[in-house]
């Protein structure tokens, strides 16, 4: 069962949310459950590492080169072999579909979300 409990705006503005590109992508072989490996490019706050499980919909060459919205001030969370340093937000549709959250536009890298 989710839990939909009300948070404060104080809660809110402690998420650093972050438009990132995408620079790298490969197939994270080392998991139990597909997923890629990404490397994103998040401006002044560097490349940060994130593993996602949207093996479904994406293509990790067709992933190079597209913007994402990323949690980037999580601590760094053990994922098999690799560190993942930051958590992409996507949306998961009716039937598991993981679908990516994306600028409508293009925005510099680093850009506050907020």
């Amino acid at each position: 069962m989710e839990d939909n409990s009300t948070i404060t705006w104080g809660d809110f503005v402690k998420i650093d949310m972050r438009i990132g590109t995408i620079i790298n992508a490969e197939i994270f072989k080392e998991v139990k459950r597909p997923a890629y490996k990404l490397m994103i490019d998040f401006g002044d706050l560097g490349i940060k590492k994130s593993s996602a499980q949207i093996t479904k919909l994406y293509e990790p060459e067709k992933l190079i080169g597209k913007q994402v919205v990323a949690v980037v001030n999580f601590p760094p969370k053990q994922i098999a072999n690799m560190m993942s340093e930051c958590l992409v937000i996507a949306g998961v549709g009716e039937e598991n579909d993981i679908v990516l959250l994306q600028p409508e536009r293009n925005m510099s890298n680093g850009t506050k979300i907020g």
